[in-house]
């Protein structure tokens, strides 16, 4: 009501960016600015506050959250299991997607990071350190944000159920809800914790926007980089505007239901299976073993050229089996969003072969491979 004036459909468009949330965004792209223009450097320097400092606060809140009546309830309700989830495959494809998008699986950032690394990286054991600190940042956000989410239902004598919005909801609906609740210092609580998003955001963005930055610099390196993280900078402001809108939250949702869904599990797949079998698992194993030295095991073979391409495919062609349209709150998204949300898929999707092809195109002698 008083941040996004967000309206009950987007039927009639979806209205004017708000003035304040446009300076808010402004703001924001101009501190990516700053910590981009110098290159990865600078943004590498950037990384250990944007990774360290949400840590400090996470804990924070954990120790206050755990101390709160009701909180119990709420990690109970986080760590149960359900068993028979695992059998639905709606399940895998949201817990495959959430892992896409925690580690940046197929956005781009990581090529582009692992491009300044040198030769002799180890990047085998970089991956077990990112995996294992992501999981377990995971699991440690889930139980502060549920024992706060106990404390809300506990104070409103609810289900826990009934206080846990999923989505954008969850940050910007039920956890400012649950911290205005507390009895000491609220106000501190929620500084911190949008401070702690600010922080997380401009993290995620900086190598997001930066992996732009790098692909168009290395195709253009007589551009100064400045110049180009200006334009890109000025373009991810003016694409942000539609999601600070009294519609935008819809347009979040239909973007993030079709192109952080769909799109990333395509390319995801299509990736994978370029490396796995038209590269060659093989290959792949031989070029790790010529950098690192490390011999990897038959693990790995059928990991890569079986186990993963194939059950990636089967969770998203069973997941388009039962497809259903995309529906916020309790009715679906118009017609021609859900057809805008296709059109966009279609568009990222069909930069592969197209790409592909003026790549082979360009390519010089008999074979591709050698």
């Amino acid at each position: 009501r008083n941040v996004l004036h967000q309206i009950d459909n987007i039927d009639d468009g979806i209205g004017p960016p708000e003035w304040r949330l446009t300076l808010c965004l402004l703001f924001s792209w101009t501190v990516l600015f700053l910590i981009l223009a110098k290159g990865v450097s600078s943004s590498g320097k950037t990384a250990y506050f944007t990774a360290l400092f949400p840590y400090v606060i996470l804990l924070t809140l954990l120790v206050r959250g755990v101390t709160l009546p009701g909180a119990y309830e709420g990690i109970m309700f986080y760590i149960t299991p359900q068993w028979d989830k695992i059998l639905e495959a709606k399940v895998w494809y949201a817990a495959v997607t959430q892992c896409f998008f925690s580690l940046a699986i197929s956005f781009g950032p990581i090529v582009m990071f692992s491009s300044y690394n040198k030769f002799k990286q180890p990047i085998y054991r970089d991956s077990i350190i990112i995996t294992f600190v992501d999981t377990g940042t995971s699991l440690l956000a889930g139980v502060t944000i549920f024992a706060i989410l106990g404390h809300l239902a506990h104070e409103l004598d609810v289900d826990i159920t009934e206080v846990v919005k999923g989505g954008a909801g969850l940050a910007f609906i039920s956890y400012p809800e649950a911290i205005a609740k507390m009895a000491f210092l609220p106000q501190l609580f929620a500084v911190l914790f949008f401070l702690m998003l600010f922080t997380l955001g401009v993290g995620s963005a900086s190598s997001s926007a930066g992996c732009v930055i790098t692909v168009i610099n290395d195709d253009f390196p007589h551009l100064k980089k400045w110049k180009i993280t200006a334009v890109v900078s000025l373009l991810g402001f003016v694409c942000g505007l539609v999601y600070i809108t009294p519609g935008g939250m819809y347009i979040l949702d239909l973007v993030d239901y079709f192109g952080g869904g769909f799109i990333i599990f395509i390319m995801a797949i299509l990736e994978t299976f370029a490396i796995s079998w038209i590269y060659g698992y093989k290959n792949l194993i031989r070029d790790i073993y010529f950098m690192l030295g490390t011999k990897l095991s038959f693990y790995w073979i059928v990991e890569w050229g079986f186990f993963i391409p194939v059950s990636l495919l089967a969770i998203f062609v069973y997941s388009l089996f039962n497809y259903e349209p995309l529906k916020i709150g309790d009715s679906y998204m118009p017609a021609s969003a859900t057809a805008a949300g296709w059109i966009l898929t279609f568009i990222a999707v069909s930069q592969i072969p197209i790409w592909a092809f003026i790549a082979v195109r360009k390519q010089t002698g008999d074979t591709i491979f050698e």
